[in-house]
């Protein structure tokens, strides 16, 4: 069984019973097919580690591979595992430990860089020694060992669909992870004085990374209670009325927490777009860069600038 720790979400493999037999319904697997693979079991466990050594050195040849090739124990548990495939391939019980056992098998290649059509090209190999012992198996009957050869196509159809679900669930969990990273990167929320935020944004502003912006802002308004923002839009080089109004719709919000927001380096171009569009900027403020952004709200914070000699100047609360 999988422990505790296992990263992926089953649910999204649909491993319950109903789909693990819907798994089955979708390659055809019959009752019929599993006597078939069983029947033969005795002839082709003895040599599961040459159809194992068939299929990695196939994978040795190619330079994609490098990162499972290159690591002695990534290798070596990727043929532990694929051993214990072949094995329980051949033992007819394809029930819910076969197919955590297949998405262990998917999670390593995950994590081995392996792409998709590189392992479906050796699994294709694969499939052709197997297939190759079984027509030389019954060479005298060659119906019956295309039959039992179909049968085994089955289940290696079901074995490749599971862990390409793996690859594929697995480059979608980094991706979020790595996109959630960037936007914490792209839009910190910074607390420069007891009270008072810096919300600096670069790049391109979209309708989710606008969202996911007013979101961060009122949670770090909360937990700093900060009366002032200053959100400084020097790095953002277009913006479109949609975003406008996520913009006003932010501030508003940031209002209703008793925090005032003051926009600074509004570009010429976005300040022209903005009146183009029809946009009311009427109740947020805003200011030319952001030094003067700061100084206005250390002001309204009743912060102000006290010398120390003739050249170093400090600032304190008035």
């Amino acid at each position: 069984m999988l422990d505790a720790s296992f990263p992926l979400d089953l649910e999204r493999l649909q491993l319950s019973p109903h789909d693990i037999e819907r798994r089955k319904a979708f390659v055809g697997l019959q009752p019929e097919d599993v006597a078939r693979i069983r029947s033969i079991q005795d002839i082709f466990l003895p040599n599961a580690d040459r159809y194992v050594a068939a299929f990695f050195d196939h994978l040795a040849g190619i330079a994609e591979t490098a990162k499972l090739s290159g690591s002695h124990s990534v290798l070596e548990e990727a043929k532990c595992l694929e051993h214990e495939h072949l094995v329980a391939m051949m033992q007819g019980d394809y029930g819910k430990d076969y197919m955590e056992q297949r998405v262990r098998l998917g999670m390593l290649y995950s994590r081995a860089g392996l792409d998709v059509s590189v392992l479906l090209g050796g699994f294709h190999v694969l499939m052709r020694v197997l297939g190759m012992e079984v027509m030389k198996h019954f060479a005298e009957d060659p119906t019956k060992g295309f039959d039992v050869f179909m049968s085994l196509k089955k289940i290696g159809f079901l074995d490749i669909g599971l862990i390409v679900d793996v690859l594929i669930a697995e480059r979608e969990r980094v991706i979020s992870v790595q996109q959630e990273a960037i936007r914490e990167l792209s839009t910190p929320v910074l607390q420069v004085r007891d009270r008072l935020l810096v919300l600096p944004i670069i790049g391109v502003i979209d309708s989710m990374r606008a969202k996911q912006l007013t979101d961060d802002l009122l949670q770090a308004i909360r937990a700093n209670r900060a009366r002032i923002v200053v959100m400084d839009v020097t790095g953002v080089a277009a913006v479109d009325s949609k975003v406008a109004n996520h913009f006003i719709q932010t501030v508003a919000a940031a209002s209703l927490m008793g925090a005032d927001v003051i926009i600074t380096g509004l570009s010429a171009d976005v300040a022209q777009a903005l009146v183009g569009l029809g946009v009311d900027l009427s109740s947020i403020r805003t200011l030319n860069d952001l030094q003067g952004g700061l100084e206005e709200a250390e002001r309204q914070l009743g912060y102000k600038i006290v010398p120390i000699d003739d050249s170093t100047p400090a600032i304190e609360p008035a």
